[in-house]
């Protein structure tokens, strides 16, 4: 597929994605959040890719959030069906997300970020959910995984106002995993090495896990994860074999994947 608002890469295992609308600082119009989905479907179903990375094209926004010139103009606010840039709503994507944040993340940016389960931002990023201060709300996720992530009253800090948080303050709070003076997505592709180095069969068991961990209690979660369709497919891998036998012998495991 040719896209007109996105660039893909795969470095083997890896996909790299840019949002790139530089000149509208990312921000998603209809056509983009399409080609978004598409991305993610592809790197959803495709057993030969393993960890994505998601990134802005240009030095200045990661994401502005949605193209409200687009919805001033009538265009409304289309969401594809995995959420907002095809990813917020995709609650079934077992496999990692690594958000490498190069600048402004604001609204739906944000809401993108804070679906990716590693954020590595650069130093001068910018975090926000302004959406009431433009008559909307934050609704890819933000008002229910923010208070999950850094706590009620801390997020309600932020969704109540609007106001921008920094790179430094956001590992504070929690929500960045690592802020970087570097080269943001170099930072982003040493996490996904680091990743890359595991059973892709354990990374999808491990996130099924802890992700529905999240809304059960303790026992029932620890209970539960043996009957997770990623869990048995891992106890019945070739991967489960590969990786005690490579111990063994003291050799790196050769993962498979299956």
């Amino acid at each position: 597929m040719i896209y007109h608002y996105v660039e893909v890469v795969r470095e083997g295992p890896l996909t790299i994605v840019t949002i790139n609308r530089p000149e509208a600082h990312n921000a998603l119009n209809a056509e983009a959040h399409l080609e978004l989905q598409s991305v993610f479907d592809d790197y959803q179903s495709d057993d030969s890719q393993w960890v994505a990375i998601i990134t802005g094209a240009g030095s200045k926004a990661f994401c502005a959030g949605h193209d409200l010139k687009q919805q001033a103009a009538g265009g409304g606010m289309m969401t594809p069906p995995g959420g907002f840039a095809g990813l917020t709503s995709r609650f079934d994507l077992n496999k990692p997300v690594i958000a490498a944040v190069n600048g402004v993340a604001m609204g739906g940016g944000f809401e993108i970020v804070l679906a990716c389960d590693i954020v590595v931002a650069s130093a001068n990023a910018l975090f926000a959910l302004p959406e009431p201060r433009v008559g909307i709300a934050a609704l890819a996720g933000g008002m229910q995984r923010l208070p999950r992530i850094i706590g009620l009253q801390r997020a309600m800090g932020m969704l109540l106002t609007g106001r921008r948080v920094r790179a430094q303050e956001g590992f504070t709070l929690g929500f960045v995993t690592e802020v970087t003076d570097g080269d943001v997505l170099e930072a982003a592709r040493r996490w996904a090495s680091e990743i890359l180095a595991c059973s892709p069969m354990s990374i999808r068991a491990t996130k099924e896990a802890t992700h529905r961990g999240l809304t059960v209690s303790m026992q029932d979660g620890m209970e539960a994860e043996w009957d997770y369709p990623t869990m048995k497919a891992l106890l019945a891998s070739e991967d489960f074999v590969e990786g005690p036998k490579a111990f063994a012998e003291k050799r790196a495991p050769n993962w498979l994947g299956r």
